[in-house]
């Protein structure tokens, strides 16, 4: 079996992948800033001498590590670039000079930022063609990132593939006027329509673009659950998205009513994984038909394995939702 090194392993995803790895048999290095029972080493990525000791005999490296969206509160822009390109590139170049096989850096759909605005009566069917206008610290530098693994890939040939992942945390919304608006549940099973997916696809695909990096060379993917909707829903759900749904799930509208919750009135973009299944071979499980028939069963719509893992929250000393300096 492989030696793989695993970034931000006392996160949320990093923390999926050292179980799953580990289960399968693969000697696994988990490296993060906190300890935690899935970390091997506790460092930085922006330490090059750490780095390079935990990348002996390392054939793979999934690099999910960053500071997110909720630290754009609490952090300054200058530890952003510090750990998401700064960090990434240590890692990249540490790599290569290891001779690392594959890379798999987890980007996100954030990085879309302003992109995901039309701006008119319909709304944005985002695939990987649409060009990222980043919106805040947190899309310019995991964009950025994403571009040092391109440019990486192009100068000494390491394998490096990139998922833009969609929403896959357990914790509550960071806007306060859509968690005063709808229940926790019903505002996920909702983004499984267009933009969540869940923790076990994540990792099903990562492990995927893992196996086949060598093969890809370099690419991007968006990684989201598989939306029922196609272009001719787009202009509907702009501002009837309830009815596009009722329409699409007959049963949906029943098993809401029984449990108080309501349907968007508007979707404003869908994240489309087209090229991502029919280039890594990923068949995600979780989607808004599994959403439906788990209410149905009276059951937990989430994965055993986002079960297990849970929410960790992003800050080791909160002050709220999401903390703020």
């Amino acid at each position: 079996m492989d030696r793989i090194l695993v970034t931000g392993s006392a996160g949320h995803l990093g923390e999926a992948l050292v179980r799953v790895l580990s289960d399968l048999g693969h000697d696994v290095v988990g490296l993060d800033v906190l300890d935690s029972p899935f970390t091997t080493v506790v460092g930085s990525i922006g330490d090059r001498d750490v780095v390079r000791s935990c990348l002996r005999g390392v054939t793979a490296v999934l690099h999910p590590a960053t500071l997110h969206k909720p630290h754009v509160g609490s952090h300054e822009r200058q530890e952003f670039v510090d750990t998401n390109i700064t960090g990434t590139l240590t890692l990249l170049t540490e790599s290569v000079a290891a001779g690392v096989e594959r890379f798999v850096f987890t980007s996100t759909t954030s990085a879309f930022g302003r992109a995901l605005t039309s701006g008119g009566a319909a709304a944005t069917w985002v695939t990987e063609d649409v060009v990222p206008v980043p919106r805040n610290i947190y899309g310019v530098t995991k964009t950025a990132a994403e571009n040092l693994c391109e440019l990486v890939h192009r100068d000494h040939g390491l394998p490096v593939v990139v998922l833009r992942t969609s929403r896959f945390f357990a914790e509550p919304d960071d806007r306060d006027e859509v968690r005063t608006a709808y229940a926790d549940a019903n505002l996920k099973a909702n983004e499984y329509l267009y933009r969540r997916v869940d923790l076990q696809d994540v990792v099903d695909a990562h492990l995927l673009a893992m196996a086949k990096a060598p093969e890809i060379g370099f690419d991007r993917f968006i990684v989201s659950a598989t939306t029922p909707f196609t272009r001719s829903d787009l202009a509907e759900l702009h501002g009837s998205a309830a009815d596009v749904v009722a329409r699409l799930f007959p049963a949906q509208p029943g098993e809401y009513a029984r449990r108080g919750w309501r349907m968007f009135d508007e979707i404003d973009r869908v994240y489309v994984n087209d090229r991502a299944r029919e280039a890594l071979g990923w068949t995600p499980r979780y989607d808004f038909a599994h959403v439906l028939s788990a209410l149905s069963a009276g059951e937990d719509f989430r994965s055993p394995l986002a079960l297990a893992v849970g929410a960790k929250g992003y800050h080791a000393e909160t002050t709220g939702v999401y903390t703020v300096r």
